[in-house]
Formats: structure tokens, sequence, C-alpha cells
């Protein structure tokens, strides 16, 4: 029998707008609406908004609610005062990537934990099953609806104040309130408004009308490669570790978490491989699973919208992963030269 697929508070709106669905994590998602191209552009040169309702929610709270994911996260949550967020990994025994996610410090004894959609039942699981005492995991993700707007413009055309990336505050757009997060997916400036579901409608409504382009799944998988953030199930999972990753600066090695012990040793030998990221020299598009010569793979691939070229992430042997080295990569049988490049790919000037 075929799984039903969900949908978030906007799919109506989705459908009326003649957006093309795709399944995704489970989910009934618009992954363009008049093309991919065009939304990724309108992200890099103005505003664009994206639908991210299908993103889990989960609350931690209580008095021991820092203990628990002090010691379950990789980064240092003691950094973080109440309104403001972290990037940081949920590990395994092994040091390897259950998710990666945003955590924000609500107050003293509460987080919520933004995680992939693909995720969201591992992740509460997985953290239900290490509750302690005095503290309280709980999967709000159905409470809420979730709206990224990205681009040079996006503050400005909500009409927010600026504020330092990686921060949070309460505020209204149109008369609805919203938790306004700095951060994104995207490497361009913006925020992600969160919102009770019922609200989620009216929210994108209110959006729409000052002007922000609506932009589906596509573009924001070519903006994030473009920006080399990378995708849980691709590029990171629960067998890679982050620092192979490259997300060592994620971990905060001198304080003890799941699979810290492992980390430790990855970070004082060396990583085995590295994962780079590649322009292509030759007319391709690089696709994941496609091997790289000498041992390695492409995990995320596209044609750039930016630089009109092949693009993509993929691990290779440490010793062959400096920027500059060339690739060969087998695109469909056909050898095909790429180059590695230091991250990101493309930044905007200035």
């Amino acid at each position: 029998m075929a799984q039903t697929l969900l949908r978030t508070p906007l799919h109506d709106r989705h459908v009326a707008l003649g957006a093309r669905l795709v399944p995704f994590a489970g989910w009934e998602m618009p992954v363009q609406y008049e093309g991919v191209i065009r939304e990724h552009r309108a992200v890099r040169s103005d505003a664009g908004v994206f639908d991210v309702s299908h993103m889990g929610e989960i609350d931690v709270e209580g008095p021991r609610a820092h203990e628990l994911l002090q010691g379950l996260l990789s980064n240092d949550l003691g950094r973080l005062e109440p309104g403001r967020a972290q990037y940081t990994v949920l590990t395994n025994e092994r040091g390897g990537i259950v998710d990666d996610l945003i955590a924000y410090r609500l107050s003293p004894h509460r987080y919520l934990l933004v995680v992939n959609a693909s995720n969201r039942e591992t992740d509460f699981a997985w953290l239900k099953e290490r509750e302690v005492s005095g503290s309280d995991v709980r999967d709000v993700s159905d409470e809420y609806g979730l709206l990224a707007v990205q681009g040079p413009n996006a503050i400005a055309k909500l009409g927010l104040p600026p504020a330092p990336a990686f921060t949070f505050a309460e505020a209204e757009v149109d008369g609805v309130p919203v938790m306004v997060n700095r951060t994104g997916y995207t490497g361009e400036d913006g925020c992600e408004l969160l919102c009770m579901a019922d609200d989620a409608a009216a929210l994108w409504d209110a959006v729409l009308a000052r002007g922000v382009v609506p932009c589906g799944l596509g573009a924001r998988d070519t903006l994030r490669l473009e920006a080399c953030y990378p995708l849980h199930g691709n590029d990171i999972s629960a067998a890679t570790d982050p620092i192979s990753a490259g997300l060592g600066w994620t971990c905060a090695l001198g304080k003890e978490f799941t699979g810290v012990a492992e980390l430790r040793r990855i970070k004082e030998q060396g990583p085995e491989r590295k994962l780079v990221a590649f322009v292509m020299e030759e007319k391709a598009v690089p696709r994941q699973g496609m091997p790289i010569d000498g041992g390695g793979e492409v995990t995320s691939g596209t044609h750039s919208p930016m630089l009109d070229v092949g693009i993509g992430m993929g691990y290779v042997p440490a010793g062959r992963a400096a920027p500059g080295s060339e690739l060969t990569i087998d695109v469909r049988g056909r050898p095909r030269k790429a180059r590695i490049v230091r991250k990101p790919i493309y930044e905007r000037e200035g």
C-alpha cells in the first residue's frame, strides 16, 4: 500500500500557485514554481521565500535540559545566551552524525531544536531515550509553520530591523506573531520565520504581498550547494564524522558528549578522507554516487545557476583534498576533469 504523503499547512497555496509537487522525506513539497534558475537568482539578487514547515521542531525543557543537550550535542551550548542560536551536530557513539541541527536557547532552562525533516522521528527517539529526570523532550513539529525568507533584500522587504546572524527575537509581520530566526540555508542574508501552524497561510500571503518570490526545494538545493552547506543523507550521515565532513568547528572536543573520544582520535590522527568542494573544468553535471578516481565519491552535484558550470561536493582521500587539486569524475562512464576549490563555491562580492 502506498504511503500517504504528509502536507504542510501551505499545501493549498502551492497548488494555487501551480507549483510542481514532489515527494520529499515523506512530504508532498513544491520543487519549483516558475523554475529553479529564476527562483535561485531571485534569492541571490533580491528575496525569495521557501516553505520549510516540513522541518522538525523538538522542545527540550526543564532544570536539566541544558545538561542533557550539552552531553548529546557536539557544540558548546555554554556559549549561548537566551536569544541566541547555534549550529551543532547530534552524534552517535562512533562520532557519526545522527543529524545536523540548530539549537535555539529560549531561556536558561529551555531549548528549541530545528531538525531535518527526514530525521525528525529518529532525533526525537534518540533524545527521548536519553532523557534525564528534570528534562522533558517533546516533538512539537505539528504546532508550527516555518518560512525561510532569504536574499540581500529579505529583511528590508519584511520591514524588520537588522540583527546579527544566529540570533532570534519575537516580532510581527503584518499582524502575524513570529519568531524571527536569523538563520538560513542559502548563503544569503535573511531569516526563518516560525509561526503557529494556523497562521502559516496568512504569513505566506503577507510575505508574497511584500514582493518576495516563492521558491521550491530545487532552488533550495542549488543555493545550499553553491554555499557548501552539507545535506544530511547526501554529504553527511550516521556513518560520517563531523571532522572528515569539515564540521570540526562544531565540535567542542574539550567537553564530554556522545562519541567525543572517537572524534578526539580522528582529530589527533587526521581524517582518512575529507569532504571537498569542486568545480567542473569540462562540460558535465556531477551527481550523487558518481565515482571520483583514486577512491572518492560525489555526494552532491548540480549545475550552478550563478557560475553556469557543474559544481559539487564529495569525499576524497585526505592526501588529495587540497584546494587546487585536480579530480577526475566518472560522469556516466565518461571521465571528466574537475578542480577542488575553497568553500564556499559561490560568494557574492562584498
